[in-house]
Formats: C-alpha cells, sequence, structure tokens
C-alpha cells in the first residue's frame, strides 16, 4: 500500500500558522475537521484556508460530577463536554464503555426498545432513554454522547443525566450487557465488525481509504462524540455513514463535502466525491430543511446553490 500519499496536507485545509509536515499529525487534522465544523455552523467560509484553530474561550467547556466515597465506593470524576451539535452532550466516566468483547466501536440507542434488545442491551441507555426530552443514547470506546430534543433544555436534563451515569460505574453495574439476537430481532445500530477495519479482499485503493479514514477523520469525529462508517466504494463515490453527535448536526453534510471528501480527494485521485448514507427519518428531515432553505431564498429573490451532496437511503 502506497504510504506516501499520505504525507502532505492541502493548503486549503491548513490552519494559519501549520507547516505541512505538522498537518500530518492526526491532533492538526482534527482541528481542521472542526474548524470547518465550526465554519459551517456560524456561516463562515467553510474553507480552513486562514483561519486560527478554535482558541481554549470557546473550545467545549467541562464539568466535573464529583462522587464522594460512601458505603465503600470509590472516588470518581465523570466529565462532559459540549459537541458541535448542540443537542448532543459527550460524558466521559473515565471508564470502559463498550466491552472488549464487542468487535464494534460504537453502540447506537435510538428508541427505547433497543435499548433491551440483543445483541447488546444496556440498563444504563435504558434509564437515559427514560429521561424526557432524550433522543438518543450513543456508545464509544471510552465516552457516551446523549443527544435530546430540540425543545428540550439541559438544565433540566443534564443532572438526572449526571445522576445515573455515576451511578451505574459506582455499583459496578455492566453498561453494556451480550446477548444472543435472534432471526429477524430488531437491536441496536452497531456493525457486527469495525467497517474501517483490514480485510484481505479490499482493493489498494479500498484499503487506502480505509486507513485514511481510521488514522486522519475518526479521532477528530469521535472527538465530538460521534463515529463514521464505511459503507463502501463505487464508481468513484465513498459511502459514509454518520453516527452519534455527528448523525444530528444540522452541519454534517456541510462537514462531509468540505471536510472529508476534500481530505479523501485530496490524497487518494480515485475518490471523486463522498455520498452521505441516511436512514428514512434522516432523509425525510433533510429534505424537509431543504424545500424550507429554498423558500427562504426564493423570498429573498436569490437562487438555490447547485453542487449539493449527494446522499441514498441507508
Amino acid at each position: 500500500m502506497t504510504k506516501t500519499r499520505l504525507l502532505r496536507a492541502p493548503a486549503s485545509l491548513l490552519c494559519r500558522g501549520q507547516s505541512a509536515k505538522s498537518a500530518a499529525r492526526p491532533l492538526t487534522w482534527a482541528t481542521a475537521y472542526r474548524t470547518a465544523h465550526t465554519a459551517a455552523r456560524s456561516g463562515l467560509p467553510t474553507s480552513t484556508s486562514g483561519l486560527r484553530p478554535r482558541s481554549t474561550a470557546v473550545q467545549s467547556a467541562w464539568r466535573l460530577s464529583n462522587v464522594n466515597q460512601v458505603n465503600g465506593r470509590r472516588h470518581i470524576f465523570i466529565q462532559s463536554e459540549s459537541t458541535p451539535n448542540a443537542d448532543a452532550i459527550k460524558f466521559l466516566p473515565n471508564h470502559r464503555v463498550i466491552p472488549p468483547e464487542v468487535s464494534s466501536t460504537f453502540i447506537e440507542y435510538l428508541n427505547p426498545r433497543s435499548t433491551i434488545a440483543p445483541p447488546y442491551p444496556s440498563p444504563l441507555a435504558a434509564q437515559l432513554m427514560n429521561i424526557d426530552g432524550v433522543t438518543s443514547v450513543f456508545y464509544g470506546p471510552d465516552f457516551i454522547t446523549v443527544s435530546k430534543a430540540a425543545d428540550a433544555n439541559w438544565a433540566h436534563i443534564r443532572p438526572e443525566i449526571f445522576s445515573l451515569i455515576t451511578e451505574a460505574i459506582t455499583s459496578g453495574q455492566n453498561i453494556v450487557n451480550v446477548a444472543e439476537r435472534k432471526d429477524g430481532e430488531a437491536g441496536q445500530d452497531a456493525a457486527e465488525e469495525d467497517s474501517l477495519s483490514y480485510n484481505e479482499n479490499d482493493s489498494e485503493v479500498v484499503g487506502m481509504i480505509k486507513e485514511l479514514l481510521e488514522t486522519r477523520i475518526r479521532p477528530a469525529i469521535q472527538e465530538d462524540g460521534g463515529d463514521i462508517e464505511y459503507r463502501g466504494f463505487e464508481n468513484g463515490m465513498v459511502m459514509l455513514k454518520l453516527r452519534g453527535a455527528c448523525r444530528t448536526c444540522d452541519s454534517s453534510t456541510v462537514t462531509l463535502k468540505n471536510g472529508i471528501e476534500g481530505m479523501l480527494m485530496h490524497y487518494i485521485e480515485e475518490v471523486q466525491g463522498v455520498t452521505q448514507i441516511l436512514d428514512q427519518e434522516e432523509e425525510i428531515a433533510m429534505n424537509e430543511f431543504a424545500k424550507f432553505e429554498e423558500k427562504l431564498k426564493a423570498q429573498k429573490g436569490e437562487v438555490p446553490a447547485s453542487g449539493t451532496l449527494d446522499s441514498v437511503p441507508g
């Protein structure tokens, strides 16, 4: 597999004051990804050229949940971090979330029924989904992302989330259980194996795509409380699906188009673009949002922009 094609970052993705050598490190790429994401949400130019990395003043705030030692329980800290998605918060319990026997890098619970269904039922996810306003629970290797409805208030539900996660960790209960799934039984959104893992049947191009996604893209997305799935490569198009906080973020399409697609096309000449895989509910929501945008532009006398990111149902 050719490695020299992954050494120099494109100028449009470098932050001010960065060299191409420093941009090859995962942290720099994470900064470039987040800068593009933040710019998309704030209406700034989507290119990161000429933009500085986010200062500590605007980075996500950290909050601590202090649990005193009572009845022999250990003293722990639960950290939380805001994400680019205003309706999702990432919690770090300083504890492994997904058990080592689970090969997937994430487990996503999108409804209460999925929290009790095999193959990965979770008592904690069931409790979190029972909180009024919580819409989904996402488990990463060592973090938990909780998403809420747009009309819910974090000030009301955050303390209960802290309490439930703290109780789960201090009590020693399993966050995720492993159960056998019966044929036709619905469960969680979790891959049987990591979609970015090496497969001896992959072509050289697919191997390079997976390597770039694994080493440069995934760390930044996981830092923002989500994950990414590789769904295939056909006719020059890379099919991807965003998970966790990134799945419901209103700027996820722009992030894919200006961040991930730009990186893949720069390094791998065979890549012509990125296709976003959507669930049926996500596709409906995106179509409705697109119609609303076009209506606003028509009222302002603007012509709708062309060249939007392609998407297909998941």
